[in-house]
């Protein structure tokens, strides 16, 4: 599992719910996770420390040197090795591959490898790239989520169709259209004094495009002044501040730290709509979660996304600013109401973490079965 210092929620997620939906087969399985903690080296020298790149390296110590060392104490010890994250697939250079699986969300840590012309890189960057997919490529299994991800890792030849495992996410019992203990999602939203909202959940990196998102949104505050943005998870970067202050709509514009999940299950209860404005994505846990709590949601119009939403979500083009802004206004008028309530939740509901436990654990067995191991 990630070191929860890497701050990537969605991978916590991924991991600790599958450690969880394996405990429920004690007869079939005994699951331990690994997961070393990130030490402070470079971020204890002075006036570097307070640096983001400080904490890159410490990242990079500990993804090609500490996490590595762990794993080789570790190789003798377990029947079989499960890497959460495929950002960790060099650590099957440390462990017995035929025995070792690797959950690849998507293809974007290899872009610089796989596609040098549209994702330039330094040379150390492609190094780490390089060596996370040679990883990638020998490891016993790859557990995709998507089809999407599955037809994108044969059209590169990456790894064998026999290696390739489906096993898709789940939905965490606190995305309901109830309320569940722990939620503090009205005391959160106090400062929208009521008003109604718009919610996006996920990073602010480059291909969750939040410049889209703040460019609808700017468009449709014309139409219904009332109308606020609530963005969670993101670290917004100088650029993407800038166009938040050039837009004007910083007033409008609410960002909380990062929530529990029952309170933001609330957020996704609350929102008039879910916005997913991403250009690439490897699942979208946004749409499952938003729609297991009745949210509405509009997606961008990707294979992936209209794989987990098909028809319970509006889709809008990739970047097309006056679609959006067409399509949410449409909805926020009632000209174009959202799926029925029950359709979203009877979709979400197709998704759960006690299959994709079942799925996980299941493909070990077979391949601990199969006599193929090296």
């Amino acid at each position: 599992m990630d070191p929860r210092e890497e701050g990537w929620p969605s991978m916590d997620l991924v991991g600790e719910a599958l450690l969880e939906g394996l405990s429920a087969h004690p007869s079939e399985v005994s699951a331990v996770a690994v997961r070393p903690t990130m030490p402070s080296v470079m971020r204890r020298l002075p006036r570097l420390g307070a640096r983001n790149a400080a904490f890159n390296a410490d990242r990079l110590l500990t993804r090609f040197g500490l996490y590595p060392g762990r794993t080789l104490l570790a190789r003798n010890r377990f029947d079989a090795f499960h890497v959460v994250d495929h950002t960790y697939a060099q650590l099957v250079h440390a462990l017995p591959a035929g025995r070792t699986g690797v959950f690849c969300h998507d293809l974007d840590a290899f872009r610089s490898v796989l596609e040098p012309e549209h994702e330039p890189r330094p040379a150390w960057f492609r190094l780490m790239a390089r060596t996370q997919l040679a990883g990638l490529e020998r490891a016993a299994l790859v557990f995709h989520s998507t089809q999407a991800v599955r037809s994108e890792l044969l059209a590169r030849g990456v790894v064998d169709a026999s290696k390739l495992v489906w096993a898709p996410y789940g939905v965490s019992p606190e995305y309901r259209p109830e309320p569940v203990p722990g939620d503090r999602s009205e005391e959160l939203l106090a400062p929208l004094g009521g008003r109604p909202y718009l919610l996006h959940v996920g990073s602010a990196i480059p291909r969750k495009r939040l410049d889209v998102l703040f460019a609808v949104f700017a468009a449709l505050r014309a139409r219904h002044p009332e109308l606020r943005l609530v963005q969670q998870g993101g670290a917004l970067t100088a650029t993407q501040r800038a166009q938040v202050e050039a837009l004007g709509i910083g007033d409008a514009l609410l960002q909380p730290p990062r929530q529990e999940r029952p309170t933001l299950a609330g957020l996704y209860r609350r929102a008039r709509a879910v916005l997913v404005t991403s250009e690439a994505e490897g699942f979208g846990l946004p749409v499952i979660e938003a729609l297991a709590c009745g949210a509405p949601v509009v997606a961008s119009d990707l294979p992936v996304l209209r794989e987990v939403g098909a028809d319970t979500c509006a889709y809008c083009p990739v970047g097309e600013v006056p679609a959006w802004l067409d399509t949410v206004d449409a909805l926020l008028s009632g000209r174009s109401p959202a799926p029925p309530r029950e359709a979203r939740l009877a979709r979400a509901a197709r998704f759960t973490w006690a299959a994709h436990a079942r799925t996980v654990l299941d493909a070990y067995v077979r391949l601990l079965g199969s006599g193929s191991l090296r």
